[in-house]
């Protein structure tokens, strides 16, 4: 009774913040006049950012049928509105070179997924794994090296029910299997600028190459690996002791041939095209394109592999940060952000860990930015930003969709992983690849 009415006050404290944005974003509409018409358009700027922060970290407003990326339209939306940010400057403040990544690596993605790449790749692996101890190893390397290269929530949604399908065949607890699908591919997904959406839109912004993104973070990368598999094993003995065999094959994989090959050797050339120092973004967009010419699979279908959503959702992000920005950073602000200490690694690691979890990863690093951008060396924080705000996602379910997608694929089918279940795996794993990361960077 007691934790539904704080329920009920904590959708009642988000209706409310959002109500107050909406009449804030309004107010320099209903009354201009001169210094007035600022002040209330910097208060205006306040509220609409807060309540956009607050929107986005619950995923929803109660009472309403509006999703993260509503919640990032609206306030984009009411930041141009109570003239914190011109129409033009609202347009100049998205940054396209994010959103042409992301969008490219998911057409490639999709032409990978629909060709039954996925599924020939983990069985291939699965199948060549004859005990549990190297069953999960296995999970977790696949997970991790095609996290690395291409967008994790993507490889969560096929890797998930493949895992499923194959130890319930095997007559094995799938619970450890599944948090090794999670939890590697956070950690895989940290080595690389197309790892994950954060880390994308970081490359776009910093200006690092991604060699120097890949030798820097691929080595924290690998003893995360590493370090899940050891967690994983340890905490849940009972599965992994003994000498048992494997034995059961998992079902045959329907897939397209030509397709695979095609789809293969498209992602084989963008990471080459991406080692050899070309923009990302041009390449992941020119050869997503060019996968959309063939007879096989129709284009539609690959749109609807497409988190459109998400694109929306960074777009919106963009201006109401660009709003925030020219609004409320003033000199003041920059100097009272000094005064934490923001050039000391682990004090800027802790902070990003801390935004990332209360207001999900990418949020944090579109807020960030400013900040990071006027510390001494901005690419060495930048790197220590992708890293902090990628490895906490496994502290809890809530800290990345990749998560949630093996928590939601897990439940409807039956098996069922709980808080503490991920919690005590992901507590322990998070800050331990934290220590790792913030280390190898200070060094």
């Amino acid at each position: 009774m007691r934790s539904q009415r704080i329920l009920r006050l904590g959708r009642a404290t988000v209706v409310i913040v959002v109500m107050l944005a909406v009449a804030a974003g309004l107010l320099p509409l209903v009354v201009p006049g001169g210094l007035f018409e600022r002040d209330a358009s910097r208060l205006a700027a306040g509220v609409i950012f807060v309540a956009s922060l607050v929107a986005l970290a619950v995923g929803r407003v109660p009472g309403l049928a509006i999703d993260r990326a509503g919640v990032a339209l609206v306030g984009a939306a009411l930041m141009v509105a109570c003239g914190a940010l011109p129409l033009d400057d609202a347009y100049r403040a998205v940054d396209l070179d994010t959103l042409t990544l992301l969008l490219g690596m998911m057409i490639l993605v999709a032409n990978l997924r629909l060709s039954g790449f996925f599924a020939i790749a983990g069985g291939w692996v699965m199948r060549r794994a004859h005990r549990p101890l190297a069953l999960l190893a296995a999970i977790a390397a696949v997970a991790g090296m095609f996290s690395a290269f291409l967008v994790n929530d993507a490889v969560c949604l096929v890797l998930a029910p493949l895992v499923i399908e194959l130890t319930l065949t095997l007559r094995r607890n799938p619970l450890p299997y599944l948090l090794a699908v999670a939890m590697a591919s956070n950690i895989g997904s940290t080595a690389t600028i197309t790892g994950n959406p954060q880390n994308m839109m970081i490359g776009s912004l910093s200006g690092i190459s991604y060699v120097s993104f890949a030798v820097t973070l691929a080595p924290v990368a690998l003893c995360g690996l590493m370090l899940t598999v050891t967690l994983i094993a340890l905490l849940h003995r009972r599965e992994f002791a003994g000498g048992t065999q494997l034995t059961a094959p998992p079902a045959p994989a329907r897939f397209h041939g030509v397709l695979i090959w095609r789809a293969l050797a498209a992602t084989l050339l963008v990471v080459a095209l991406f080692f050899a120092g070309q923009p990302p973004a041009k390449v992941a967009i020119i050869v997503g394109g060019l996968l959309l010419l063939t007879r096989r699979v129709r284009s539609a279908r690959v749109y609807a592999q497409i988190d459109w959503s998400l694109l929306l959702m960074f777009a919106g992000l963009f201006i109401i940060v660009a709003g925030a920005e020219r609004s409320l950073l003033s000199g003041e602000v920059i100097t009272a952000a000094g005064r934490l200490q923001l050039d000391r690694l682990p004090v800027l690691s802790a902070l990003t860990v801390i935004l990332s979890n209360l207001i999900s990863n990418v949020p944090a690093v579109v807020v960030l930015r400013p900040f990071v951008d006027s510390l001494h060396d901005p690419e060495r924080a930048w790197l220590t930003v992708a890293m902090a705000s990628t490895l906490a996602g496994n502290l809890t379910v809530l800290g990345s969709i990749a998560n949630l997608i093996v928590v939601q694929r897990a439940a409807a089918s039956g098996v069922v992983i709980g808080l503490w279940d991920y919690c005590r795996v992901g507590v322990p794993l998070t800050l331990l690849t934290l220590l790792i990361g913030t280390f190898w960077l200070s060094t």
